[in-house]
């Protein structure tokens, strides 16, 4: 794995797509994940924009992913706790439970075979399609790389 192309194709995608008035994600998280390492491992944050996390704060989403119980358990990233609304194949949607936003907050968590990509969004199904798009195109980029 190279996280120097890792790091370039991250600094081209945030412009456009996080952090900015206008841009589909309001914050967004790379972080190193292998599902089949050893739990004890600690995941690290590769990348992040928008949002201040410490790998400790996410080790209470790495071991919600690790369990794979996606339908029945909710999680948190910094202040926010999330419930899974849509699962797929290697992504899966959530709503923020605790949300002071009149049209509410999510979601999007992408895995490829060594990254988990967190997008989150502030608004509802439009932001939520848009914010899809946004994490895909990013996604993409790594699985063509093949990380």
């Amino acid at each position: 794995m190279d996280s120097a192309i890792v790091d370039k194709a991250w600094d081209k995608w945030v412009p456009g797509n996080v952090g900015s008035s206008g841009n589909p994600l309001k914050a967004a998280i790379l972080i190193n994940y292998d599902p089949t390492g050893p739990s004890r491992l600690l995941s690290t944050i590769a990348e992040q924009e928008g949002i201040d996390l410490y790998p400790v704060e996410l080790k209470q989403f790495i071991d919600f992913m690790r369990r794979g119980n996606l339908p029945t358990e909710t999680f948190s990233l910094g202040s926010n706790q999330y419930i899974v609304t849509s699962i797929h194949e290697n992504w899966f949607a959530a709503r923020c439970l605790n949300t002071t936003q009149p049209a509410g907050e999510g979601a999007i968590v992408m895995q490829t075979a060594v990254y988990v990509l967190i997008a989150l969004y502030d608004g509802s199904i439009g932001s939520a399609s848009q914010a899809m798009a946004a994490a895909d195109q990013f996604a993409s980029q790594l699985t063509r790389k093949n990380f």
